[in-house]
């Protein structure tokens, strides 16, 4: 695997700590309820805030992709995006724009964008060649369906970590053909994106089966509602639960945790990779 993650001007090591990427979210429509919407000021402040308490990269989403959501359109998207990337790529701040519409993506990294996290996994024709150009990273993400329909009864006829493999496998060499740097490419088996409570516990069993890939892991369990139905608690008192998650995840294989509560989950990681990284 990589041993550092190549993100334009960034270049963050992979594999010595658990990375994290703090969540940002421009909407006023988030799952958990933690949207900064049309005050980039305040979004900005945050993300310096996360950067503080231990997140490595800030990924800013303009578009909700929680289960039943609502797309939005383009212009829309970024205009929640573009004042809060503005701001931070003043700051020097590894920045992640999580969007697949090619457009907001071009637009993001003509500002100075590191990195696009796309949930739909460079499924978009035009969007590869786009970060290839921008010499950007890239999440490729597994998303079975769309967001609004995703969680109705998703089913994997050859098992999940199969499908997602394969999904990712071919995306991989998709992001490779169109130029983007291999060393810029994270794969993420997409939790909650398609997926029961089960198939979410078994891709947190068998991340280590993605190692085959060659590329960093990224997972983003947090507060999401497969711990709301184990625990039986809503997303505001799923804090604990996440912990457990990412903590379960590292020692399983994750390089990258995506997470809402930046300071509770660096405390945690820390004292998972002392005891296994170390």
């Amino acid at each position: 695997m990589a041993k550092q993650l190549k993100l334009r001007n960034h270049a963050l090591e992979i594999g010595k700590r658990t990375l994290i990427m703090g969540i940002l979210n421009i909407t006023p429509d988030s799952f958990s309820g933690d949207g900064i919407y049309a005050d980039p000021k305040k979004a900005v402040a945050c993300a310096l805030r996360m950067v503080k308490e231990g997140a490595s990269i800030i990924d800013i989403g303009g578009e909700s992709s929680r289960p039943g959501s609502q797309p939005v359109n383009a212009k829309e998207e970024l205009d929640r995006v573009v004042p809060v990337v503005k701001g931070l790529v003043e700051r020097n701040i590894p920045i992640s724009v999580d969007t697949y519409k090619p457009e907001v993506a071009r637009e993001a990294l003509e500002l100075g964008a590191n990195m696009i996290n796309d949930i739909t996994g460079l499924t978009n024709p035009k969007m590869a060649g786009l970060i290839a150009d921008h010499e950007a990273g890239i999440v490729i993400m597994h998303m079975k369906g769309e967001p609004k329909t995703m969680q109705n009864n998703p089913i994997y006829e050859h098992g999940v970590m199969e499908e997602v493999k394969i999904f990712l496998t071919s995306q991989i060499s998709v992001a490779e053909d169109a130029g983007i740097d291999p060393e810029s490419i994270v794969i993420d088996p997409g939790i909650g994106f398609g997926k029961t409570l089960n198939h979410n516990l078994e891709i947190i069993r068998n991340l280590a089966s993605l190692k085959d890939l060659s590329k960093p892991v990224m997972v983003g369990p947090s507060r999401k509602s497969f711990i709301g139905k184990i625990l039986d608690l809503p997303v505001d008192q799923r804090l604990e639960g996440t912990l457990a998650t990412i903590v379960a995840s590292a020692i399983n294989g994750a390089d990258i945790v995506r997470v809402h509560d930046v300071p509770e989950s660096n405390q945690a990681l820390t004292i998972t990779d002392t005891i296994f990284r170390s």
